[in-house]
């Protein structure tokens, strides 16, 4: 048996819930100071919003919006040791409003990463296998940029900060480097010769004028590698039935994002172990990535959040094709660490 290098998630992610209240706060309880944070308001429709140390407090980007990168001094002001600030911003803080934020822990405002052709600046927790890059992209070549995880990124979700109509562009090595999709958007993956380049265990690639590597154009990254018991990111075939198939992690998932990739349309599906009260199973509560919407309850149970995995329930198109790909990032709490500590799993 595989044991975890990581005794409690909850020190690297962590999902946390909280109610606006129209005026200021501060939202504690995440167990850590977070580097990356993504927020969505669950009660009404509101575009995601995610910040980053890199990029820097009040600097929002939006996952299901191709919009550039815009400042919001009464939006995420402050990153806390047990959490976050937030300011007067309707869309993260307004009164009686019910939010999610998902929240990762890197290291801090990064450093100079020169690996790469790119020079990055890059903040990375290689214990978690978590990094956030920022690079200015050249427009030309198959250019390659130091991710600094020290293993091969399984999954990387990248957007220009500058260009004001410019898609998300994702990477998952379980489709190979050739193939990119897109956090905002329905579709399926495209194929593109050298898209990623190669990734590795210090770099990724880009290509010639496509959306990783506008000339001039800022990009922000976001880099997942797999840890034992902890996270993983990888592909499922979808078997069209309501007995879905079990997908094996290794741990009990507390975030899952998911996303077909193959033969129909869908969005990218986002369900954590909070929203669904008291127990995640069967969950039921999930949000969109790639839409405003809110939080989603009216599909029949479509996931079950168990000790080793998660399995399919349903076999509705955005998570159970027959025959069809899908991708996921997951991470969470293994039953057993390495030191020997027990977690709890339901």
């Amino acid at each position: 048996m595989a044991f975890s290098t990581i005794d409690k998630s909850t020190l690297y992610q962590n999902t946390v819930l909280y109610t606006g209240n129209g005026s200021t706060q501060s939202i504690t309880g995440v167990g850590f100071q977070p580097d990356f944070t993504w927020i969505k308001k669950r009660s009404s429709v509101e575009s995601h919003y995610l910040y980053d140390a890199v990029r820097g407090v009040t600097k929002e980007i939006y996952s299901n919006s191709t919009a550039a990168e815009s400042t919001d001094a009464n939006s995420l002001t402050a990153f806390g040791a047990d959490g976050f600030s937030v300011g007067t911003s309707n869309a993260l803080n307004e009164n009686t409003e019910t939010l999610a934020s998902w929240n990762w822990k890197a290291n801090g405002a990064g450093s100079l990463n020169e690996v790469g052709t790119i020079d990055s600046t890059v903040s990375v927790n290689t214990t978690s296998g978590f990094s956030i890059v920022k690079w200015i992209g050249t427009g030309t070549g198959t250019p390659t940029v130091g991710h600094g995880l020290g293993a091969a990124p399984k999954m990387i979700i990248v957007k220009t900060l500058d260009g004001a109509s410019t898609s998300w562009v994702c990477y998952n090595e379980a489709l190979g480097p050739n193939e990119v999709f897109w956090l905002n958007s329905t579709g399926a993956s495209s194929t593109v010769s050298g898209y990623w380049g190669t990734p590795d265990s210090t770099t990724f690639g880009t290509l010639g004028a496509y959306d990783n590597n506008i000339s001039g154009d800022n990009y922000i990254a976001y880099c997942f590698a797999d840890v034992t018991g902890y996270s993983k990111s990888t592909s499922y075939t979808g078997n069209g039935n309501a007995d879905g198939p079990f997908i094996y992690t290794g741990f009990a998932p507390k975030f899952v994002l998911l996303k077909v990739v193959t033969g129909v349309a869908d969005g990218w599906w986002l369900v954590d172990n909070k929203q669904a009260n008291p127990y995640p199973n069967p969950n039921v509560q999930m949000l969109v990535a790639n839409t405003s919407a809110a939080d989603n309850s009216s599909v029949s149970p479509f996931i079950d959040i168990l000790s080793n995995g998660f399995k399919l329930k349903s076999d509705w198109a955005g998570v159970n094709t027959n025959g069809s790909t899908y991708i996921y990032v997951a991470s969470g709490q293994p039953i057993i660490s390495n030191s020997g500590v027990c977690a709890n799993a339901r």
